[in-house]
């Protein structure tokens, strides 16, 4: 089999994805050959702009998606929540994989958990979903918008004196960083995106062989 190409972002976290899709794909294709394309996103180089405010675009898909369609790349990964809601003309998923573990994580600065941290405790979360239900859980929280990798919104804990900041578990458990994790949030306090955890693989509509190919890896 000629050696196939795979786009992803360039985070740390987006490159132990990428290892995780082709980990499982060796398990069907043991001589498959794949190189691994890392590609700057306008949202990688945007940090500013709050995760709220571009939920449901191709804000951290866009320049993957272009090397897809101009053939730089045969195929892509994605973190299946980050796929906008519209797909481009010419592009499709192949497979969605099974998530590894859908639920918010909490990792506080003392080790307390959510119940247990003072009243008026500055909390860093990204998207619409994760700060409405913290007020609805707590209104005396200050829920703080953060940006970045993984390692860059738990580095604002210190950086901007946060006492907790909340991430997908998944994120924890790829980056081998799971024994950091304070409280795993119960689906009440938090309801988790319906998509997280898993892995979004994406090509063009009219590569029907690779589709085949991919879609061993489909748990939808």
């Amino acid at each position: 089999m000629e050696a196939l190409k795979v786009g992803t972002r360039r985070s740390p976290l987006a490159l132990r994805q990428v290892d995780e899709v082709l980990r499982h794909l060796s398990e069907f294709y043991p001589q498959i050959s794949i190189e691994v394309i890392g590609i700057d996103t306008y949202g990688d180089m945007n940090k500013v702009t709050p995760i709220s405010h571009i939920e449901g675009t191709d804000f951290f898909t866009r320049e993957v998606e272009d090397a897809l369609l101009t053939g730089r790349v045969d195929f892509a990964v994605h973190s299946a929540k980050d796929m906008p809601d519209k797909m481009r003309v010419g592009l499709c998923i192949a497979a969605v994989t099974r998530p590894i573990d859908n639920s918010d994580a909490l990792v506080s600065k003392d080790g307390l958990k959510i119940e247990d941290l003072k009243n008026g405790a500055r909390i860093g979360a990204s998207s619409r979903r994760r700060k409405s239900q913290l007020k609805r859980y707590r209104e005396d929280f200050q829920v703080v918008d953060i940006r970045g990798t993984i390692e860059e919104r738990l580095g604002k804990m210190e950086s901007e004196g946060l006492d907790a900041v909340i991430v997908a578990s998944c994120a924890m458990m790829r980056l081998g960083s799971e024994e950091r994790i304070t409280q795993r949030m119960p689906g009440d306090i938090l309801t988790p995106h319906p998509l997280q955890g898993a892995l979004a693989i994406e090509v063009r509509q009219d590569d029907r062989r690779l589709r085949d190919m991919l879609g061993v890896l489909n748990d939808r």
